[in-house]
């Protein structure tokens, strides 16, 4: 029978085996650890790479966009461009064709994505989204509209008024109601009026007493779109009246830019009826000879300031026939109670030999509206901050000296139905329209449009990725000239 000379080592071996399981299992585990670990280190880098990935790719597609708004903006003034050399071909003012035009500006297809010019409808057009450009002449200037024009904008105050005025003028002088320097130092935080011209219409929020809701009117971002929180009744801010059609306040029926190169349809210097001499008048399509001659006639006794003025024109007197002016009657009645001194040879006044007028009128309103567009009173070379009347709401119209809200409403409503105006003589033909009311407003007024705002947003069709830009623009004789740039919309 064996014999076990060693009791311990029948103890010991198993627990040997059993150590060396432990450390086989221990070093599993930790393999496992450290393989979880590699695990979840691998997926975070990959998850941040995926991320980082994303950033840059939404960066370029945001890079895309913003040159797909602006392919827009271009398009739009390559045909702003043709469409005035087309006009300027037809001798044709204002065609309206490129206010809303979708064949031109809705949802083209440009590269990786698509762009779209396009404005929010107008009250008188329905509201909606219109895919077109918008004109300045359509809006009041307020840096040259005085404090008459500007308190005739629905809920203006005499002091808000007096106020803008003060903000832009270059003088320390405090307009009655308005606000100078010593009113904005006592501000928190103080600053000081512009005493220049406003550069963009938000400034006038820096305006002493202006208010917000009013300036900002249901467009409290100010980026000229119905959004939907524009558009929902008190459920969120601004409140609003759930119609559909943004009311953007005065924000959408001032500018700060805006004014035409004083020239007809053709792109011609307009004649000036103060000064041409026959000649030059009797070149004027639809003018005579005689007229021309009574024209100048008729300036040697009365000066022509507007071109209403020349409705008054009379015909001259033959030759050694004694004429009877406009002012015989006042004349004679004054001598006989001692108060007329009548122009004598060498004591000033019109010389005696000039030619008098007499008779009945000469330009009629029928023959004013044939001409007009060829003419001009004025003695500079723009016509600044004339309003568009093809254009213009009534509310604007309506800010026009002379021009009452319904004369203002009566203009919109006989565009709408006769088409456009091709002068402004032919606003005669409106409803309740008047010579003299005509003679007040006809300085501030156009029937053309030079200045433009482009509205364009560019659209990456794969991930959706939008920017918007918009550019006020000037259509020269040669260029198209960027006046202002604006992407925070």
């Amino acid at each position: 029978m064996m014999r076990i000379s060693n009791p311990m080592l029948i103890r010991t071996t198993p627990n040997r085996e059993f150590a060396r399981g432990s450390s086989a299992g221990s070093v599993l585990v930790g393999i496992l650890w450290c393989v979880a670990l590699l695990a979840v280190i691998v997926v975070g880098v990959l998850y941040r790479t995926r991320l980082e990935l994303l950033v840059v790719k939404n960066h370029g597609d945001g890079i895309q966009a913003h040159y797909l708004a602006l392919a827009g903006v271009e398009k739009a003034k390559a045909l702003l461009y043709h469409d005035a050399i087309d006009r300027k071909r037809s001798s044709n003012n204002h065609s309206g064709a490129l206010y809303d035009s979708p064949s031109d500006f809705k949802d083209i297809p440009f590269g990786r994505g698509e762009f779209r010019v396009f404005r929010q409808g107008t009250r008188d057009e329905g509201g909606g989204i219109k895919y077109g450009i918008t004109d300045e002449e359509s809006r009041l200037n307020v840096n040259r509209a005085s404090a008459e024009e500007i308190g005739k904008l629905s809920e203006m105050t005499p002091e808000i008024a007096a106020a803008i005025i003060d903000f832009r003028d270059a003088d320390s002088q405090v307009t009655q109601g308005g606000a100078e320097a010593e009113s904005y130092a006592a501000l928190q935080p103080p600053y000081l009026p512009r005493d220049g011209p406003f550069e963009t219409t938000r400034e006038l929020l820096m305006v002493l007493g202006m208010p917000e809701d009013l300036f900002k009117g249901e467009d409290s971002n100010q980026n000229g779109i119905l959004d939907s929180d524009e558009d929902d009744g008190n459920d969120s801010n601004p409140p609003d009246n759930r119609d559909g059609i943004l009311d953007a306040g005065w924000s959408g029926l001032v500018t700060v830019v805006s004014g035409i190169q004083d020239v007809d349809a053709q792109g011609e210097a307009r004649v000036n009826i103060g000064s041409a001499d026959e000649n030059a008048l009797a070149a004027i399509p639809g003018m005579s000879a005689d007229i021309a001659k009574a024209i100048v006639a008729f300036r040697g006794q009365s000066e022509l300031k507007n071109l209403v003025d020349l409705l008054e024109v009379r015909a001259i007197a033959p030759q050694g026939q004694p004429s009877v002016p406009q002012n015989e009657n006042r004349i004679q009645s004054g001598r006989a109670a001692g108060r007329v001194d009548v122009p004598q040879p060498g004591r000033g006044g019109p010389a005696q030999s000039a030619p008098q007028t007499t008779g009945p009128e000469l330009v009629s309103e029928e023959l004013l509206m044939e001409i007009a567009d060829h003419l001009t009173a004025g003695s500079d070379e723009d016509q600044a901050a004339a309003i568009n009347v093809n254009t213009a709401s009534a509310e604007v119209l309506a800010c026009v000296r002379g021009i009452t809200r319904e004369i203002s409403q009566a203009i919109v409503s006989y565009r709408r139905s006769a088409g456009f105006l091709p002068n402004v003589a032919h606003l005669l033909r409106v409803p309740g329209m008047s010579r003299s009311v005509l003679k007040e407003a006809a300085p501030a007024l156009c029937v053309r449009s030079e200045t433009f705002r482009i509205l364009s947003e560019g659209r990456v069709l794969s991930t959706g990725a939008r920017k918007r830009i918009e550019e006020i623009v000037r259509v020269g004789r040669s260029s198209v000239d960027t006046l202002s740039y604006r992407e925070d919309l």
